[in-house]
């Protein structure tokens, strides 16, 4: 299209979309916005006066007619698609992309200075005063809010109750210490408020039930001078008297079968169990299932917390959708509260399907289907039983492993106690359900033309958490057996020909059997704040004690074995950290370190090939193919040249760090510009693998590559496209490892062996 057209189409959508009022009638004037001034102001910082501005121009009412570039792009729609109909595309674009004008009529200046003044007041400026006006033209309007602040008022003291007789005032003496009302800071009736709720709150744990934040009284004194005032903290003189008692727990009573229709509370049905009544007359549930949901007891002074903490873990049992509870008085004069907990259960058996599309670190794209078999209440104690068949396929369309298909089917078993099941007493109050858990597995997986591997899992353990950002997994055991089978002739000649060992090692036996800690803590969940992290840290062993007392040891050729197999044997420590920073709104900054090692020994001499580090491709380096970096400096070759197929290279050791910026660009796609450093190692030296050892000059075999990317982010998936290059070869000469002079993007041959597209659901970190 000659580029003049396009010009003129370019100024005529422009003028268009300028002539927005031709379509108003008589008299009408388009609003085009409003303007807030603040006059001068010595005691105001300039960051004062901005934030001040912001937060009025916020405040005020009718908002003008969007515009992008100056041009109102929808109030232009909606006047071009204006019609009678009720049905067709034309009403459907008038509703759907259209705006109606906002006409400066609509603006009531008075009303919105009478809202900023009230605003500011609120906010310590006692004596703010707004003059408001409008400005017309022939076919706009808008209007002005000129403010005087006036100086803000400061608290000077905070005076709580003395502590006396009366127990309520006691108990509201008692929470000064930690009043958001502070000495020095700006008079705000938002924090007042906010004090008020936190007094309650304190109170509430305290035993009174009936208490209110209507029921404190805050008393401001603005006549000390110097603009500053007195806050007097008191009990209004209207507070119900049945307020001022601390109330106590009577009896408790269980409902495991409620539903709407229930009226009765068949208190004659009630079982004691321990310290709870349970009203179950089908005994759908032994009463063991609450011991660790029920956090109140009879006698106990009411605490909001062990109720909310009582409400969660009901939640979190498991059989139950619906949680609805009551508290009674026992009577006006007793200060007692029995308490009601009705639990409406999901069905208890269910079935599922699931279809899903993936993809892998190993840059393979695939689809997984799980057809899923769950008992909420397996053993009437709210175990809940799982039997997971599944069944996946995974393919790489023009990459290194095109036509080595993965075929992947298996079950999965386990079942999930809600208390812990051990000859120990464990305490556990807050807000969170201990699990027990015990899983059982068998997966084959099937490479073409190449091998199938026949996996046995199992583990016994705990999951815990602390708090809503701290979690805990301690398995007592884990058992991993892998055994090779089918292993074609190709492959066998590709472990002759190349000299790999890494080859060899995939198809290895593993026998591996030991225990494992994990500590997670986040605060992701937090999105209202502008830093947030991620931490794991996890410690893997196997074989360790049993190693040890068997006089276990490779290298002297005392290779011992457990029913018949040689066993795995080593210590296994890895810590990861993840660290978001908002930029703005929508544009954020993301880094991850990655730490880990292995130490194999006793019975082994490298780790078992499911326990070893990989790295490269798309959660990992971007700019290196998956798992064809490494160890050290040690290179496997092009692929070409290598059997057709990359060796998964793998190492005991790995160091990782990533760096990632991504801006938002428009409605869901966001875009991304990243750095990737890392390599992998062997603990022991390999003479089939020179350079892949760790050694004290490690920081000189990093790899590094950076590149750029897009997400579409529609909420429930994230689809991730990622172009990435090295700038970094670690296998290279000293000297010539970094290798940006090397970069050609006219050469075809350096962008086949340099650009390197990942494409993958989720985001990489």
């Amino acid at each position: 299209m000659n580029k003049k057209i396009i010009y003129i189409l370019i100024l005529a959508i422009f003028f268009a979309a300028c002539s927005n009022t031709k379509y108003l009638h008589d008299g009408e004037k388009l609003y085009t916005g409003a303007v807030v001034k603040i006059e001068k102001n010595k005691s105001l910082s300039s960051y004062e006066k901005k934030s001040i501005k912001e937060e009025m121009n916020a405040l005020l009412l009718p908002k003008p007619n969007a515009s992008f570039l100056g041009l109102r792009i929808k109030l232009f729609i909606y006047n071009k698609t204006q019609t009678t109909k009720t049905k067709g595309i034309q009403h459907w674009l008038n509703n759907k992309f259209g705006e109606p004008p906002v006409l400066l009529s609509s603006v009531d200046v008075n009303k919105n200075s009478e809202i900023l003044q009230n605003r500011l007041q609120n906010e310590g400026y006692f004596n703010a005063n707004i003059v408001s006006d409008t400005i017309q033209k022939k076919k706009t309007g808008s209007a002005i809010y000129t403010i005087q602040t006036g100086d803000s008022y400061t608290i000077d003291s905070v005076i709580f109750p003395r502590p006396g007789n009366d127990s309520l005032l006691s108990a509201i003496a008692r929470t000064s210490r930690r009043t958001l009302l502070k000495k020095g800071n700006k008079y705000n009736l938002d924090i007042i408020k906010n004090e008020r709720t936190r007094i309650d709150a304190r109170l509430k744990n305290q035993g009174f039930y009936y208490f209110s934040p209507d029921d404190i009284l805050m008393r401001v004194d603005s006549s000390k001078g110097n603009h500053q005032v007195a806050m007097y903290v008191t009990l209004k003189n209207t507070t119900p008297e049945k307020a001022t008692k601390v109330y106590h727990i009577n009896n408790i009573y269980v409902y495991p079968r409620y539903s709407l229709r229930d009226t009765s509370k068949n208190l004659e049905d009630a079982k004691f169990y321990k310290w709870y009544y349970v009203v179950d007359s089908s005994k759908s549930i032994r009463p063991i299932a609450f011991e660790n949901t029920v956090q109140l007891h009879p006698g106990d002074v009411y605490s909001r917390i062990k109720h909310n903490n009582s409400l969660n873990r009901f939640v979190n049992l498991g059989p139950y959708k619906f949680v609805k509870n009551t508290f009674q008085e026992v009577n006006k004069d007793s200060a007692k509260l029995d308490a009601y907990y009705f639990l409406t259960p999901y069905k208890t058996k269910s079935l599922q399907l699931d279809v899903l599309g993936r993809t892998t670190s190993a840059n393979y794209a695939g689809s997984q289907v799980n057809i899923n078999w769950r008992n909420r209440n397996a053993f009437k104690g709210a175990e809940a039983l799982s039997v997971t068949l599944f069944g996946s396929t995974d393919v790489q369309f023009g990459g290194q492993n095109n036509g080595y298909n993965v075929y992947q089917a298996g079950i999965q078993t386990s079942i999930s106690w809600p208390r812990f099941i051990s000859p120990f007493k464990f305490k556990a109050d807050n807000a969170y359900i201990p699990h027990t858990n015990l899983t059982l597995g068998y997966s084959f997986n099937k490479r073409i033309k190449l091998y199938t591997l026949n996996s046995f899992t199992g583990s016994f353990g705990y999951q815990w958490r602390e708090n809503a950002e701290r979690t805990h997994e301690l398995n007592l055991l884990n058992i991993t057996y892998v055994d090779a089978a089918n292993v074609s002739q190709l492959y066998k000649d590709s472990i002759a020909s190349s000299d790999n060992p890494t080859l060899a090692h995939v198809i290895d036996k593993q026998f591996t059997f030991g225990p494992s800690y994990s500590y997670t803590v986040t605060n992701t969940a937090k999105s209202y704040k502008r830093n947030t992290y991620y931490f794991n840290g996890k410690v893997d062993l196997s074989a360790n004690i049993y190693g040890i007392v068997s006089g276990a040891n490779i290298d002297q050729g005392n290779i011992k074995k457990l029913f018949g197999q040689p066993f795995d044997q080593f210590v296994k420590l890895q810590t990861e950290y993840r660290y978001y920073h908002k930029i703005g709104p929508k544009s954020s900054l993301a880094g991850r370190v990655f730490l880990g090692v292995g130490l194999p020994y006793g019975n082994s001499t490298i780790l078992p090939y499911s326990d070893q580090f990989f790295i490269g491709g798309s959660n990992s380096l971007r700019g290196f193919r998956a798992r064809a970096l490494g160890p050290g400096i040690y290179y496997a070759g092009d692929p070409n040249e290598n059997g057709n197929f990359y060796p998964d290279e793998s190492g005991d050791i790995k160091m990782e760090a990533n760096l990632e910026y991504r801006p938002h660009l428009f409605s869901i796609v966001q875009g991304a510009l990243f750095a990737d450093a890392g390599n992998i190692w062997l603990y022991h030296s390999n003479p089939d693998q020179p350079g892949a050892q760790f050694s004290s000059h490690f920081i000189h075999q990093l790899a590094a590559d950076m590149g750029a990317g897009l997400r579409i982010d529609a909420t429930v998936l994230v689809l991730r496209i990622d172009l990435g290059m090295p700038i970094r070869k670690p296998w290279l000469p000293e000297g010539q490892r970094w290798v940006f002079n090397q970069i050609d993007f006219g050469s075809s041959q350096w962008r086949k062996s340099n650009l390197i597209l990942n494409i993958a659901i989720g985001y990489p970190f």
